[in-house]
């Protein structure tokens, strides 16, 4: 059976995992680490770089630079939440034909879902070349508070980056999978997940062979980068105040600080004061300028104090979701890189008033989990029954523009429901079947999911036709919608998809776009590592010719210089079959002048 390997898509990072002997283990990127930065780059040169190689260039190429895309991936361009990253992220973005968001890398327009189909197909290269077989499947996390758009369009990214998505995992939920492994006891915990760009609170309960989650609340726009964004902000206005220069326009300027910022952050959650320290950060008819700043634990708590508050606000919210006190509580798991942040734990203990759980690393938690879920899917771990629920209402609208709720938040999925609707006029031959999800009365106040036209009814006198609707929501928590008359057996559905709409041929096409890429990246490490073997062995053959130059051949000595000369043309031209034929030449007639050599020595 083919191996299946668990993914977290996140944020700021992502993190891949297998199952070995039933024990999950953490699989190391080609660089030799256990993160990848989710950043895609277009170099200046023209190449695609990812993770770790496009975050290092990402001051000299903010323009070109991708990250944080997980924030726009399955979201509308009009959504609130675009409006506001398009004010802070240094990269182009647009509305697409199709009311979603493209993002420019070079010179081409790229969905969100293209962008993390980047990141994707990185990993599985990785994987492969490290765990030295073939990867075709993945389970990959999304936040638990994703929307079905946001759960379709991560899942479009699985399938162009060469993946056969087994499962699309709510991140609480294998966290939970990876805190419970080996627990024998039931317990009720509580994920405290504080991501990059999101944060999910889920409740849930957990057996021997059973997790199933009670409740989930959250915000898809809340995490890590929005307490970047409060320290960037202030740098900002401290050097306007200082120098009278803002610096918002100023793309390089800005990317130096956001990285400065993250650096700071990190190292504020072990020490209580840390310098950031930027020189020639701009100029002006006076000379260059300098950004210098000694920033405390205490500013960054209070810059981040209200964020931090929103979340413990949600943590509120979704114990009374669920009927629940905090001492109901029997363990808080934090997830997430931002929860090593001192100001997180102290909110979260006064809270619970009990200290959170912090045995498990909160980058890799997610990633761990999502290997256990591919490990059950394999075989490879004992089973466990994993009872998700859905995180927002769906519903549909009728007549006055009321959003009438079918599946309610918190139901547990796969789940199924089928109401029967009428026509709201005469003689109304067609119905349009407006689907939302969302907690409003109104259904022009939630998140507009899909329409459909069921049309075809016999004409008949209002509320007479019977309309069977019904919504289907798979174990992905992916949306299915069908309409049908009763009377004729006319059914009209539509499967909800990302508010990119990318269509199966799109997906197809991207995908062996993808493929093209990928054989691409391979061709040129193969060059890359053909020119290092040439350049290696060209040099054991000048050092050679050089001790050894009396008892040489002239005649040897031209072959040899021949095909180093040859060699190096073909390094120019990148031409890699002709660089292999001349390597392996000039290999064998070192191992023949060494024959000779010997032979003569002995």
């Amino acid at each position: 059976m083919a191996k299946i390997i668990g993914i977290d898509l996140g944020t700021t990072n992502s993190v891949m995992a297998h199952i070995v002997s039933g024990v999950p283990k953490i699989i190391e990127n080609a660089e030799g680490s256990r993160l990848t930065p989710s950043v895609v780059a277009i170099s200046k040169s023209g190449e695609r770089l990812v993770g770790i190689l496009a975050k290092r260039q990402a001051v000299a190429n903010p323009k070109n630079t991708i990250f944080s895309v997980k924030r726009l991936i399955g979201r509308r361009f009009e959504d609130p939440e675009v409006q506001r990253d398009l004010k802070i992220l240094p990269y182009e973005i647009k509305r697409s034909d199709t009311g979603g968001v493209v993002v420019k890398m070079g010179d081409r327009w790229y969905t969100p879902e293209e962008i993390s189909s980047m990141i994707l197909q990185k990993m599985k290269l990785d994987a492969e070349s490290r765990l030295g077989e073939r990867i075709t499947d993945a389970v990959i996390t999304v936040p638990a508070y994703f929307d079905e758009a946001q759960r379709q369009a991560t899942k479009n990214a699985g399938e162009i980056a060469g993946f056969n998505v087994r499962r699309i995992l709510p991140e609480p939920t294998a966290a939970a999978l990876a805190y419970g492994l080996d627990k024998k006891k039931h317990e009720k915990i509580l994920v405290y997940d504080f991501g990059g760009g999101t944060f999910d609170v889920s409740i849930l309960e957990i057996g021997e062979d059973i997790i199933q989650t009670i409740a989930i609340g959250g915000d898809t726009h809340l995490g890590g980068d929005d307490i970047d964004n409060r320290i960037i902000n202030f740098l900002i206005e401290e050097f306007l105040k200082e120098n009278g220069i803002d610096l918002r326009n100023d793309l390089l300027a800005m990317q130096r600080i956001k990285e400065a910022a993250e650096k700071a952050k990190q190292e504020l959650s072990s020490v209580y004061e840390t310098e950031i320290n930027l020189p020639f950060i701009t100029y002006d008819p006076s000379g260059p300028k300098h950004l210098y700043y000694k920033l405390t634990r205490a500013k960054l708590e209070e810059l981040s104090y209200d964020l931090i508050e929103r979340s413990i606000e949600e943590v509120k919210k979704t114990l009374d979701s669920a009927g629940l006190k905090p001492s109901d509580i029997d363990e808080v798991v934090l997830v997430g890189g931002q929860t090593r942040m001192p100001l997180i734990i102290q909110k979260v203990r006064e809270f619970f008033k009990k200290e959170p759980y912090k045995d498990i690393n909160p980058d890799e938690v997610v990633a761990i989990g999502a290997a256990i879920q591919a490990g059950i899917l394999q075989g490879d771990v004992r089973d466990i029954l994993l009872l998700d629920v859905i995180p927002l209402t769906l519903a549909i609208e009728t007549l006055g523009g009321i959003a009438h709720p079918m599946i309610p938040r918190n139901t547990p999925i796969p789940a199924s429901k089928t109401e029967i609707f009428t026509t709201a006029e005469d003689n109304q031959t067609q119905v349009e079947i407006h689907v939302v999800q969302g907690e409003r009365p109104m259904a022009s106040d939630n998140k507009t999911l899909g329409r459909f036209i069921l049309d075809g009814i016999p004409p008949a006198p209002r509320g007479v036709p019977q309309i069977e609707v019904t919504f289907d929501v798979d174990v992905n928590g992916i949306l299915t919608v069908t309409a049908k008359d009763k009377a004729t057996g006319k059914a009209q559905s539509i499967r909800i998809e990302a508010s990119t709409q990318l269509s199966k041929e799109e997906i197809e096409r991207l995908k062996k776009e993808a493929e093209m890429y990928a054989q691409q990246d391979a061709q040129k490490k193969k060059l890359a590592e053909m020119k290092n073997q040439a350049d290696s062995l060209v040099y054991s053959a000048r050092k050679f010719l050089n001790e050894y130059k009396d008892k040489i051949s002239e005649d040897f000595k031209r072959k040899i210089e021949d095909v180093i000369e040859r060699i190096n043309e073909a390094k120019n031209r990148d031409d890699l079959e002709l660089l292999e034929n001349l390597v392996k030449e000039l290999s064998n007639l070192i191992s023949q002048i060494g024959k000779d050599f010997y032979g003569q020595q002995g």
